[in-house]
């Protein structure tokens, strides 16, 4: 039986996941990215890559749709960005733990990614299977709180 658990923060309660793994959505305007991204998560014991979204509207639409544990959102897309779409998405599904992914360094994150509901950042030069278990379980990335 699989167990993961990850410190919720106060908005989030219910971060426990058994059996089935950590369901992960992944949000990226680039296809190779999305390819990679979704490359390590199912490389990662525990984790499972249930679906992916091109634009923060469609991130929030399959968000609703699928109800991921983790959605991995980049930042900057076309249309609604990442900041966005992670607002709606940990607005209308507390639930869901949402962490950041771009290639800004953390000082040049955009003042609202703090402020958002993400719960870390990671420079995707940083993303690989050791840093997906790091953020699940809230001790990896930047801390975005």
């Amino acid at each position: 039986m699989l167990s993961v658990y990850a410190a919720p923060s106060p908005a989030c309660q219910n971060w426990f996941v058994t059996d089935r793994g950590v369901r992960v959505l992944v949000v990226d305007d680039q296809a190779p990215f999305r390819v990679a991204a979704k490359a390590v998560v199912r490389a990662t014991a525990g984790f499972e890559a249930v679906g992916e979204a091109v634009s923060g509207e469609e991130a929030v639409a399959r968000a609703a749709e699928i109800e991921p544990d983790l959605v991995l959102m980049d930042i900057n897309m076309e249309g609604m960005g990442g900041i966005e779409a992670t607002r709606a998405i940990t607005v209308g599904h507390p639930g869901v733990k949402v962490v950041l992914l771009s290639t800004y360094d953390a000082d040049d994150l955009p003042d609202d990614a703090r402020s958002c509901g993400a719960s870390a950042y990671v420079h995707k030069e940083r993303f690989g299977p050791d840093v997906l278990e790091e953020v699940w379980r809230g001790d990896g990335g930047f801390e975005l709180a």
